[in-house]
């Protein structure tokens, strides 16, 4: 059985899409660096601002279809400090035919803190199952990644 390689780590350019958000000293845990939960927070905040610009071309959009987290996993690569200013880069990395592999980057200037990899499901909230993904969506991000997502 042959191992997968592992992507290689992002870089700022490889992103179009940023969110800037500082650490909160409540964002600390005991050892005086940011909590390992955090990072899933500081995602969550890129994701749902990456996808913001589907409510303009999906009618409907998180009433009748939209996105769901099927999966998400982190690569923490360094510690993280208060204070700091972070910019976490956000992108589609696949297509699929009703999923998407996302990615991000949390920089904390040019240094690379953490990288994030999640799975997100278009879904048909009336039928409470996953749907394909509108063409208007893949058009939407073809046109908008620096890096050509991968599709298949």
């Amino acid at each position: 059985m042959s191992e997968k390689s592992a992507p290689s780590r992002p870089v700022k350019a490889d992103f179009r899409h940023f969110t800037r958000l500082a650490v909160r000293w409540g964002d600390l845990d005991s050892l005086g660096h940011v909590n390992n939960a955090k990072f899933f927070t500081y995602d969550e905040q890129a994701r749902l601002e990456y996808f913001r610009v589907f409510e303009g071309v999906v009618p409907n959009m998180w009433k009748d279809e939209g996105l769901i987290l099927a999966r998400v996993a982190c690569d923490f690569l360094q510690q993280l400090h208060h204070p700091a200013a972070l910019e976490i880069g956000y992108r589609i990395r696949k297509l699929g035919r009703s999923s998407m592999e996302a990615e991000s980057g949390i920089f904390d200037g040019d240094r690379l803190v953490a990288t994030l990899q999640g799975v997100i499901v278009w879904f048909d909230y009336r039928a409470q199952k996953p749907a394909a993904i509108p063409e208007v969506v893949r058009k939407t991000i073809r046109s908008f990644e620096v890096v050509a997502p991968i599709e298949g």
